[in-house]
């Protein structure tokens, strides 16, 4: 096929012109002419034709999340943050079942360590890892041999073809800084990145403030020369945004490995049971219980006697937590700052949907009782809009190089399938995005998070539509895996 009559965009090799892309055998064939041979040809004149978008962060790895994604331009959706483990299963069972976009993992440091030290068998799943998260077992310090055993353990999942070790040091904040720096350098010796949780974000505390969080990253960087990863550098940070930033440049300067990420909303998600979300440690993010919504039910936290209440009877419930208001200007800034910051890539962080009743929501399109974060369907529209459109603080190229180059780069080390994706070059993957840039919007709300982003005309993975004219097609089955390949 060749799409004719759209501004065609690619950030990697500074591509801007309304040229025709042709794409055969799920690559793409040719740029800039029309071929002789027989094609169909699209007109889709007024879109702009882009490289598919890559969301490093997702947990939302089932059939309809990662279709609500696409939806969202996402063409490649990773769980590097949480991970999973073990590895070759969790890849085996995706394409087993089969994924409407490409998928990926990294080497789970909470999975590891809740078979480890908790004796607690996650089976490969994502939303069991997350349930899993408030359970007490797995969170404590190692011993010398435990540790060794973790160490191995990852090494093994590496092997098996992680794009990395996803560490949740937020999730279990007592753990000592020396694990840190030996999966630090595990990951240094293998040349893959980590992707952190940072193990504080407090606004305000001695020693457990948003900033010693990034610090202790940083430092890891220095010590060991790997590369680390920061997820979510905005719901880490908050309001500290500028202070964490001081301190990745710095370090940037020194030539150290340190990126970034975010997402443009102003609450983030997680287990009631988050250890930052106890009713004593509310105050030093700057909010109270009533700053928590129950995902599922919509109950807005009225107490800490009812916030202590949830966390022991239901400690893997889903909630949404306000960190941000988004309604007031310094706040929206504060995101705004966070998303700017050079090379953040845009990654959703998004949840899995579930029912009123707890289950996990499936079908298409997604029953009305769907929850989740706005994230979950939303966050690359939602920056397109907010970042490009409304406010013009990036340029329609540089938007598209946070959704695309950005990414690809940070895994190249790591994942010879990445090194084809993130461009729309000669060769490269047919994961392509058709969209009208003056339309495409999110459409997700807190109170409706269902609702999926409009404006996203076509979309290809590995050259076969997933989106076209704007309808979602529910058996497409294309996405492959992406893996990685240490040294």
């Amino acid at each position: 096929m060749v799409f004719v009559g759209g501004r065609v965009v690619d950030p990697a090799s500074g591509l801007d012109a309304v040229t025709p892309v042709e794409i055969a055998d799920g690559r793409v064939r040719s740029i800039g002419a029309v071929p002789a041979t027989e094609a169909t040809v699209l007109d889709v004149t007024g879109m702009t034709i882009a490289p598919g978008f890559i969301d490093l962060h997702s947990h939302g790895q089932s059939v309809s999340s990662m279709q609500m994604q696409a939806l969202d331009g996402v063409t490649t959706a990773l769980e590097l943050e949480a991970g999973v483990s073990p590895v070759a299963m969790a890849y085996r069972l995706a394409a087993n079942e089969g994924r409407p976009i490409n998928y990926g993992f990294s080497a789970s440091w909470a999975g590891v360590r809740m078979r480890v030290l908790g004796g607690i068998d996650i089976g490969a799943s994502v939303q069991a890892l997350l349930s899993g998260l408030g359970r007490p077992a797995w969170k404590q310090p190692a011993s010398e041999r435990e540790l060794a055993t973790v160490v191995e353990h990852l090494e093994i999942e590496l092997g098996a073809g992680a794009l990395g070790i996803g560490v949740l040091a937020g999730y279990a904040p007592e753990t000592t800084r020396e694990e840190y720096i030996e999966i630090a350098r595990l990951a240094r010796r293998h040349d893959v990145p980590t992707f952190t949780h940072a193990r504080y974000k407090n606004q305000t505390g001695d020693s457990r403030t948003a900033y010693d969080g990034i610090a202790e990253i940083v430092e890891a960087a220095r010590g060991t020369g790997a590369h680390m990863h920061v997820c979510h550098v905005n719901s880490t940070s908050l309001r500290a945004i500028d202070d964490v930033h001081a301190a990745v440049e710095k370090a940037l300067a020194e030539g150290h490995r340190v990126t970034t990420e975010g997402y443009p909303y102003g609450a983030g998600m997680t287990a009631v049971a988050a250890p930052f979300l106890h009713p004593d440690n509310l105050p030093l993010l700057g909010i109270g219980p009533q700053n928590i919504v129950v995902a599922r039910t919509g109950e807005r936290i009225a107490s800490a006697e009812r916030l202590l209440e949830l966390r022991g009877t239901t400690p893997g419930e889903a909630v949404i937590a306000h960190y941000l208001d988004e309604g007031e200007a310094d706040d929206r800034d504060v995101m705004r700052r966070a998303l700017i910051f050079p090379d953040t890539a845009v990654a959703s962080d998004a949840i899995g949907f579930v029912t009123a009743s707890g289950a996990a929501a499936t079908g298409w399109p997604l029953p009305s009782d769907a929850r989740s974060h706005p994230r979950s369907a939303g966050t690359f529209a939602r920056f397109w809009r907010t970042m490009v459109r409304e406010t013009g603080a990036l340029s329609d190229a540089e938007a598209i190089r946070r959704l695309t180059q950005v990414p690809a780069d940070i895994l190249a080390s790591v994942s010879p399938d990445m090194r084809r994706k993130g461009t729309l070059s000669v060769g490269s993957d047919a994961d392509v995005v058709v969209f009208d840039p003056t339309a495409f919007t999110d459409r997700a709300t807190y109170a409706s998070p269902n609702q999926a982003s409009s404006g996203m005309r076509h979309v290809l993975v590995g050259g076969e539509f997933v989106v076209r004219d704007n309808e979602m097609l529910p058996e497409a089955r294309p996405g492959r895996a992406v893996r990685g390949a240490i040294r």
